[in-house]
């Protein structure tokens, strides 16, 4: 039903192959009504944002660099609940440096691949960590509310994922400024999802994260932060065809 309605459809540009679409339609609780709705806006999303979206070349010298500083960091397994465990250093970057927009873009690239022929996302979910050290007046200023309001939009409308908490460690009092715009865009479930840890984040990491999980640097057992950072930008660079070709993917335009 939702592959016959791509094919049909006039202006989508979508794949039709049956992982893609049982990820849409489990994150729905197979209601193929609001699959169809997740998924049309999935693929609006990177018409409108191309700059998060377009020219997705891995070995451009700016998104060497991001990755390099490893801004995204999914774990490598999954935690005792089967959810995907991201930590996100959104401070790691210098604002001088890098637009928000390839940060993002960078963010993307490796979400995508953390999905790519793995159902946990869309079964189980994904647990985030905002990792706040360094953050700064130009990081906060980054974050404009258009950049927040689409954030936000990819994360409850589009991507086929289910947040199951989104926790900000590390994070200096006035980032609670940022944190309630993103809220005034969330619904009620995400809003009672997102957490401001206080003080330290060392009690989080060893009561929240299985230490077999984390690098070494966030208390775990899982090496040094350096293989992980590695790991994901080898990754990405290897998957560059398959994320090139993925370009192909939106709404058509006149």
């Amino acid at each position: 039903m939702v592959r016959e309605w791509i094919e049909s459809h006039e202006s989508l540009r979508a794949p039709t192959d049956d992982f893609t679409i049982q990820r849409f339609l489990r994150v729905c609780k197979f209601d193929v009504e609001r699959a169809k709705k997740k998924m049309y806006n999935y693929h609006a999303q990177r018409t409108a944002s191309a700059d998060w979206f377009a020219n997705r070349d891995p070995l451009l010298p700016e998104m060497q660099n991001l990755f390099e500083l490893g801004p995204f960091l999914p774990l490598k397994d999954v935690d005792d609940d089967g959810r995907i465990v991201v930590i996100l250093r959104v401070c790691i970057h210098n604002p001088a440096q890098h637009s928000i927009a390839n940060v993002i873009k960078a963010g993307l690239m490796i979400l995508d691949l953390a999905l790519k022929d793995h159902v946990s996302a869309s079964v189980y979910g994904i647990s985030a960590i905002f990792d706040m050290t360094g953050v700064s007046l130009d990081h906060a200023l980054q974050m404009t509310p258009s950049v927040i309001k689409r954030l936000t939009h990819a994360w409850q409308g589009c991507y086929p994922l289910r947040i199951q908490s989104l926790n900000f460690v590390n994070a200096p009092v006035y980032v609670n400024l940022v944190i309630n715009i993103f809220k005034s865009f969330m619904d009620e479930k995400l809003k009672s999802r997102t957490l401001v840890h206080k003080g330290s984040s060392k009690e989080f990491f060893e009561t929240k994260v299985p230490q077999r999980l984390l690098p070494e640097e966030y208390g775990g057992s899982a090496g040094p932060l350096q293989n992980l950072i590695n790991y994901w930008k080898s990754a990405v660079e290897e998957n560059s065809p398959w994320l090139k070709s993925g370009e192909q993917y939106r709404l058509a335009t006149p």
